[in-house]
């Protein structure tokens, strides 16, 4: 995978200018090699013990060849993009430090977290948030924890989403000998679609449509069952898709001794909202404008930190688009959003 699409290396003289991104994923490595290429300085800074961001460990090498997008992040090495790894901003370094060093920044940080039921039981240390479990796992298959994430001998899958069926691959990967995936539409309306219902029960998954948990069933404080309430579709004036709804009064019980929730992932800044002046929406998310542009001069900000959890597709546009921005600016051709 190529993180250099727009020019080639050298072809713009040296800028003087530095740039720091914060997030080593799509949306940051994309962005990266497009500013080397326009002749400024880049450093990026990340989390994780290696560049990659979900490229590496969020996403499943049935989805994507790991060697090359390994063989891309040496390309922009050899262009003298230098990466920090295993720096977190907003632990190791401060946001506004960067913001005081570099004349601009690119916050391109993803969505690290996993959205939560908060259902009775959910608080049992056998269910599990779905991307910090399989982030867990590829983490353990790289050698960099020594420690092999836990896994039931049954198993129940919370979503109906991609990271949902990438959950189904990890439980059976690492043992699990039975495993259900739960879902409160039917798989013609999931966003995995009905594809990725089919990988899931090529891995073995019983799968169950129109079913919503409602209580993880505990003895001891350990789990032993999930709890769950039959739903049916209403159709809505002007939605996408239908709304689940309960059927009252009827529920069935699946034998578990892990859940594990796939139902959502949520943006991670590295701030608190309203920190160093840069706005957060309601729903998390970074308020930029359509350069990029956040609310403090000269913060940047681009992929699913500012438009949710998405594909490589849309993060990829949006770090091009950003780096694009963050170029014209530091050439003087883009001044600041107004407010």
């Amino acid at each position: 995978m190529r993180f250099v699409l727009r020019c080639r290396p050298g072809e713009h003289p040296e800028t003087g200018k530095r740039v720091a991104i914060v997030g080593a994923g799509p949306a940051g490595l994309y962005a990266a090699g497009l500013l080397r290429c326009r002749g400024h300085g880049v450093e990026v800074y990340d989390q994780n013990p290696e560049p990659g961001g979900f490229l590496i460990f969020g996403v499943l090498e049935v989805h994507i060849n790991k060697d090359r997008v390994r063989q891309g992040i040496g390309e922009l090495r050899d262009m003298g993009v230098v990466f920090n790894q295993g720096v977190k901003v907003g632990r190791d370094v401060l946001l506004g430090d960067l913001i005081g060093r570099y004349d601009a920044v690119l916050i391109a940080t993803g969505t690290w977290r996993s959205r939560r039921l908060r259902i009775p039981g959910s608080d049992s240390p056998q269910v599990r948030a779905a991307m910090e479990w399989i982030v867990d796992y590829h983490m353990w298959r790289y050698g960099y924890r020594g420690e092999k994430p836990p896994v039931g001998r049954r198993v129940v899958v919370v979503g109906g989403g991609l990271t949902a069926v990438d959950s189904v691959y990890v439980a059976r990967w690492l043992g699990a000998e039975e495993v259900h995936l739960v879902y409160r539409r039917t798989r013609r309306y999931a966003p995995a679609g009905p594809k990725g219902f089919q990988e899931a029960e090529e891995q073995g998954a019983v799968v169950h449509e129109l079913a919503q948990p409602v209580e993880y069933v505990t003895e001891g404080g350990r789990l032993v069952a999930v709890r769950l309430q039959r739903m049916r579709l209403v159709e809505v004036p002007g939605a996408k898709r239908p709304k689940p709804v309960p059927v009252e009064g009827e529920y069935f019980t699946l034998p578990a001794d892990m859940a594990v929730e796939a139902i959502g992932l949520i943006p991670t800044p590295p701030f608190n909202g309203g920190d160093y002046g840069i706005r957060l929406r309601p729903d998390g998310t970074i308020d930029v404008d359509e350069y990029k542009r956040t609310t403090r001069e000269p913060v940047f900000a681009a992929g699913d930190v500012v438009h949710g959890a998405s594909l490589i597709g849309p993060a990829m546009k949006s770090g091009l688009e950003a780096a694009e921005a963050i170029d014209k600016y530091l050439r003087g051709e883009l001044g600041w959003r107004s407010g």
